[in-house]
């Protein structure tokens, strides 16, 4: 009885390291899974690492006399875990809001029926294509891998949060640069039509250059961003690689 009331212990404990990651990170927060059902995955997924870690989770005696600051703890480094994930998702929706802008589409939002926040138009489609992505490749496996590591890595109640500035840094200013990479070539042909609108002013002032433009960027919009979206599966595919290594050094 001793035995499997530590193990339910630890399991509502290691859950908390992997609830945010169901609750507040892309992908998941795409779906639109009912709160039940993320529990209940988080704590099945924590009792089948309680199960497979026994020395690093219920069978340690440290954590038995401070459950409250062990909680926070395992909380705050579940938070911490889920960062990378947010930062490249975030970095997909700066980049979708900057092609918006410049098309002209500074104001159309879309609604996410999930969070019902309002994002970018360009931004969704980026964002679910690499969530897409994402569940078609070893990205739940290697998130698994993450969590485990993390139990090897930081047993319950040893949690100790030692990840520098400096990573963090870089990661963000190389997730930033493969978004805007991933929306290159819709930017360009973007700034190429309001070049040559530009030279058209010029040339033909009496042109009505705001309805052409609107026009004339709304079908580069349609024809370009397939083809962006498809040429950047492999920089979406480096994002998420990339988020999950990161990941795996902050835990």
């Amino acid at each position: 009885m001793e035995e499997l009331t530590l193990k339910a212990i630890a399991t509502m404990l290691v859950s908390l390291r992997i609830a945010p990651a169901l609750a507040f990170s892309p992908p998941f927060t795409l779906l639109r899974i009912p709160p039940v059902v993320r529990l209940l995955l988080a704590l099945a997924l924590a009792a089948s690492m309680v199960n497979d870690y026994p020395r690093q989770t219920w069978q340690l005696e440290g954590w038995r006399f401070n459950l409250v600051i062990v909680a926070m703890a395992e909380l705050l480094l579940g938070l911490v875990l889920v960062l990378a994930l947010q930062i490249a998702f975030a970095a997909l929706l700066v980049a979708g809001r900057a092609i918006d802008m410049q098309a002209g589409f500074g104001l159309a939002t879309l609604i996410d029926p999930t969070s019902r926040a309002p994002i970018p138009l360009t931004g969704t489609l980026f964002v679910y294509a690499t969530a897409a992505i994402f569940f078609l490749t070893q990205g739940p496996a290697d998130l698994l891998g993450v969590w485990a590591a993390s139990i090897e890595k930081a047993p319950l109640g040893a949690v100790s949060l030692s990840a520098t500035v400096g990573p963090v840094i870089g990661y963000v200013s190389a997730v930033f640069l493969l978004a805007f990479g991933a929306g290159g070539l819709a930017m360009l042909v973007l700034f190429l039509i309001d070049l040559a609108i530009a030279f058209m002013s010029r040339t033909l002032p009496q042109m009505n250059v705001l309805m052409l433009g609107f026009q004339v960027k709304t079908l580069a919009m349609l024809l370009v961003l397939p083809m962006a979206i498809a040429l950047s599966t492999s920089v979406f595919v480096r994002m998420l690689r990339y988020a999950l290594q990161t990941t795996a050094g902050l835990g």
